[in-house]
């Protein structure tokens, strides 16, 4: 792993990766392509899932790959500039999911992260992550709720990262860390599924 970096160059990567992290691509992509604000329609996130919601799946799966792209990209540089230091890398996780929640650019107005998780994890952890978002599906696909596949992979992530990976302290903390956080993140989904008034998924998006 080489020696451990200094502080100057942890905040670095950690500074780098929060604002990749805040790169609000879902709210550029429809401001862009359709002149609007995704922020004013459908759930208000500017994630994917409510791109895909308000027009179609196509655009969906563009914002999708940008943000996991933007994921893996932070957690890389920090990994490849610090010889795979894990704190280092942790940081960068929690950092970038911090900036697509909080992002500067849109007045720390985000998304959920799950995306933006996803890239970071096929980075620190792929195994885990894999095994995971099998797991994801398999309960999308029963239920039709995307949110409720979130919270629920979320939740087991931390085990599988603890049982698959095995990997150093820093890096089991920061899945602890991303599942706690976009749990936090999907409190009103949450709800929603309790009171029976979430929308469910559909893979055609605005078409169905």
């Amino acid at each position: 792993m080489g020696s451990s970096p200094s502080f100057l160059v942890l905040a670095v990567f950690a500074t780098a990766a929060y604002l990749i992290g805040g790169l609000p691509f879902g709210y550029w992509f429809v401001r862009l392509t359709a002149g609007q604000d995704i922020r004013t329609m459908g759930s208000g996130n500017i994630g994917a899932t409510n791109v895909h919601r308000t027009f179609g799946r196509k655009a969906g799966i563009v914002v999708l790959l940008l943000d996991v792209a933007k994921g893996w990209i932070a957690v890389f540089l920090a990994g490849a500039g610090t010889h795979g230091n894990p704190l280092a890398v942790a940081l960068a996780i929690a950092a970038v999911m911090l900036g697509h929640c909080y992002p500067v650019f849109l007045n720390f107005k985000g998304g959920k992260a799950v995306a933006c998780f996803i890239g970071a994890f096929l980075y620190a952890a792929p195994l885990a992550l894999l095994a995971v978002l099998a797991f994801f599906v398999l309960v999308v696909a029963l239920s039709r709720y995307i949110s409720l596949g979130s919270v629920l992979s979320a939740a087991a992530f931390p085990f599988a990262v603890g049982f698959i990976e095995n990997p150093p302290l820093p890096i089991l903390l920061a899945s602890v860390f991303a599942a706690m956080l976009i749990i936090y993140r999907h409190k009103g989904n949450i709800s929603r599924l309790r009171s029976g008034t979430e929308h469910p998924f559909s893979l055609k998006g605005k078409a169905a």
